[in-house]
C-alpha cells in the first residue's frame, strides 16, 4: 500500500528568543534594540504553547510529518517547540540554517526522523542559499530528506523571501533576486542529483502566486502541462486552486496568499514515485486561530501589541503526498 505523509508549512511570526538571551549575536541584538523589551520566559512558553496547540491538531491530530517553518531566531527556540510536541510520541529532529537575516529570523525543518532521514555528510545534503538586500538577507533552505519505508530522496527547500516592507513595488526586486535563486538551486539540484529528482518547494514567498517573482523568476506556473512538457524548469504551484475564493494565509488590505507549495514536473510524470494528492493543498484554519472576520489572530510581540490568545500572523499551509510501494 502506498504510504502517505503529511507536509505543512508555517510562519510563526516572529518566534524569538527571551530578551536577554546568551545566544543572541550583538549584532541581532542592536538590530531589535527595543523590539525585544519585555520578551520573558512567560510570554515564550506561552507562546511556544499555542503554536504547539495548533500543530498537535494537524494531520488529524497527529502532527506534521514533517513541518517547514520560518521567523525562529534560533535552533533553541525550535528545539523548545519540539519538546512541547512531546505527547504526540514523534520522533521529530531539527535542520536548522543560522542565516545571517539582520533580525536574525531563520528557516528550519522539523521531521519525523521515523519517517524521513538526512542522509549524511549533512555537508551533501544541507545547504543555505542567502538572498541578499544590503543590510538583511534572507534565506532558503535546501535538504535532501530520504524516506525510510523505501529508500527514496527528495530535495526540498524552505523558503522565506523579502519582506514587502517599504512597499510592494519598491521591495519587488528583492523578491526577483530570490525567485532566481530558488530557479537556480533547483536547476543545480537536477544536475547533480539527476533529472529525475522531485523537488518541493514551500515556504512564505512575500509574493502571491500571480506576482513576476514567482512567474518569471522562480519558473511558476499553474498549468500542469507546462510544467510537465515545457523545456524550463518550471515548477508547479499547488496554491492556485484556492485564488479567487477570498482566502488568504496572511491579511493585509484583504486576503494574501503568500504561502505556498510549489512541485517540479517529477511529480507528475506517469512514472512519479512521489505525488500529491489531488485537491489536498489547504490553508489551515483551525476555530482558535481565526478571529471573526475568518483572519488569523496574531500572537504580536517585537514592539507590537501582544495578545497571548494568539498565534501567528500567518495561516498555515499543508498538502499530503504518497510514495508508491
Amino acid at each position: 500500500m502506498p504510504t502517505q505523509y503529511h507536509i505543512a508549512f508555517w510562519n510563526l511570526e516572529n518566534l524569538f528568543d527571551i530578551e536577554n538571551s546568551p545566544r543572541r549575536t550583538d549584532k541581532v541584538a542592536r538590530a531589535l534594540g527595543k523590539s525585544i523589551k519585555g520578551w520573558t520566559q512567560a510570554l515564550l512558553d506561552r507562546k511556544i504553547t499555542q503554536l504547539s496547540s495548533i500543530i498537535q491538531q494537524m494531520n488529524l491530530n497527529r502532527g506534521p510529518d514533517l513541518l517547514g517553518i520560518c521567523e525562529v531566531e534560533n535552533k533553541f527556540v525550535v528545539e523548545l517547540l519540539i519538546q512541547s510536541l512531546a505527547l504526540l510520541g514523534r520522533n521529530y529532529q531539527v535542520i536548522h540554517s543560522e542565516s545571517p537575516d539582520q533580525r536574525g529570523i531563520d528557516v528550519a525543518f522539523i521531521y519525523d526522523e521515523n519517517l524521513f532521514k538526512v542522509p549524511l555528510p549533512l555537508e551533501d545534503n544541507v545547504f543555505s542559499h542567502f538572498v541578499l538586500r544590503r543590510t538583511a538577507t534572507r534565506d532558503i533552505l535546501q535538504v535532501t530528506f530520504q524516506t525510510v519505508a523505501h529508500q527514496r530522496q527528495l530535495v526540498v527547500l524552505g523558503n522565506h523571501w523579502p519582506s514587502r516592507s517599504g512597499g510592494q513595488a519598491e521591495s519587488e526586486a528583492y523578491r526577483a533576486m530570490a525567485g532566481e535563486t530558488l530557479a537556480y538551486f533547483h536547476q543545480r539540484v537536477l544536475e547533480v542529483k539527476g533529472d529525475t529528482t522531485p523537488v518541493l518547494a514551500m515556504g512564505d514567498f512575500n509574493d502571491e502566486p500571480f506576482n513576476t517573482s514567482l512567474v518569471n523568476y522562480a519558473l511558476s506556473q499553474r498549468v500542469p502541462s507546462i510544467v510537465l512538457k515545457g523545456q524550463n524548469p518550471y515548477l508547479l504551484n499547488l496554491m492556485w486552486a484556492l485564488m479567487g475564493k477570498g482566502l488568504g494565509t496572511l491579511y493585509f488590505d484583504g486576503p494574501n496568499v503568500l504561502d505556498q507549495f510549489l512541485i517540479n514536473k517529477n511529480w507528475l510524470k506517469s512514472t512519479a514515485r512521489f505525488r500529491v494528492n489531488p485537491d489536498t493543498a489547504n490553508i489551515v484554519k483551525l476555530a482558535p486561530m481565526v478571529d471573526k472576520k475568518g483572519q488569523p489572530i496574531p500572537f504580536g510581540g517585537m514592539g507590537k501589541p501582544v495578545n497571548q490568545n494568539g498565534f501567528s500572523d500567518h495561516f498555515p499551509i499543508e498538502i499530503v503526498i504518497t510514495e508508491a510501494d
